[in-house]
């Protein structure tokens, strides 16, 4: 018969045990509820500790347990996904371990939350005219590349010129992710910028805003929407758990340090 262990979502400071249902990962509908020390708990569900799976459904779990816990408390430091804890025990002696750490995270990051921002161009052939207009350099590549009839050579020159290509369009996203960066300045805390997955999207960034500014926000993207509506596409979330801002692992192997 396989071992339970105790799944971690997140932290939170909270005198009162939680219960929030049947909604903890794995599908077997386990009860998402605290295990504290003074004052300072773990949102916590069942979990196998021996069987463990890394999937879409899982991370969407994760989540949206954390979420549920943000419609409640005001400060919340998400865990790495996949943490289990072998006994509640083990939980509290971490908690009393790092109580001053976590007490102190939670207190930074109250009433923050993450909104997150892609941007993507809608013509990416005008954007590759662009860059060639703006670069000399590679310009005068292209005229030698129709110069050349040694297919060797040729080739050569292609192969520089797409590096140079790849240069110029990391570049021109960078600027652009700039651009769009200097609207938000005054209405955020923090940003952190994620890998773009394809050449057209070239902004897909993090914003830690204060809680309650989200209209705010929502205005600045409209204004952006309007000024770049013939360039760009833009889709950004709901508020958020702020898991681009801090990332608490906790390692097995040191739980009974």
């Amino acid at each position: 018969m396989q071992r339970d262990g105790k799944y971690i979502y997140c932290i939170i400071a909270s005198d009162y045990d939680i219960n929030l249902g049947p909604i903890g990962l794995g599908g077997r509908g386990d009860m998402v509820s605290t295990i504290g020390f003074d004052g300072l708990c773990m949102v916590v569900s069942d979990h196998p500790l021996s069987k463990f799976v890394v999937n879409p459904e899982n991370m969407l779990a994760h989540q949206r347990v954390i979420e549920a816990v943000m419609k409640e408390f005001r400060s919340i430091l998400p865990i790495r996904f996949g943490t289990i804890a072998a006994t509640p025990d083990e939980i509290r002696n971490l908690l009393n371990r790092r109580y001053s750490e976590f007490m102190e995270l939670l207190k930074q990051f109250e009433n923050k939350v993450e909104l997150n921002v892609r941007g993507t161009w809608k013509n990416l052939g005008m954007i590759f005219k662009e860059i060639d207009r703006e670069h000399m350099e590679l310009q005068k590549l292209r005229a030698e590349i129709n110069e050349i009839e040694d297919p060797v050579t040729r080739n050569l020159k292609i192969e520089e010129a797409g590096k140079l290509v790849e240069l110029a369009l990391a570049e021109k996203k960078e600027e652009e992710t700039g651009n769009i960066i200097d609207a938000f300045r005054k209405s955020v805390f923090e940003f952190k910028h994620n890998k773009t997955s394809a050449d057209a999207m070239f902004m897909n960034t993090a914003f830690l805003v204060n809680s309650g500014r989200e209209i705010e926000f929502d205005n600045i993207m409209a204004a952006l929407g309007i000024r770049y509506q013939d360039r760009c596409d833009f889709v950004y979330t709901a508020p958020l758990p702020i898991f681009n801002f801090i990332d608490l692992k906790i390692f097995p192997e040191k739980w009974e340090l």
